[in-house]
């Protein structure tokens, strides 16, 4: 599977309201430094000690918000 990474204040600036709740966001731990991912399906996925979790995901044109956003393409 393909992802882009960012930190987390990245992934703020893209995620829209009705995608995900700010409180979801502070609830996962979600802080500026915070090694985000999302596939190309759009799930988040947040890196902890020794794994991923995933933690919600993003709608509509996504993929063209992430990879504008990041400068990044699908690795």
């Amino acid at each position: 599977m393909k992802f882009i990474e960012m930190p987390g204040s990245v992934l703020r600036r893209i995620v829209q309201a009705d995608e995900i709740p700010e409180s979801t966001l502070q609830d996962a731990g979600i802080e500026s430094e915070t090694v985000v991912r999302v596939n190309q399906q759009g799930d988040i996925e947040v890196r902890r000690t020794a794994s991923w979790e995933v933690i919600g995901g993003l709608l509509g044109d996504f993929q063209k918000r992430v990879r504008s956003a990041t400068g990044l393409d699908w690795a």
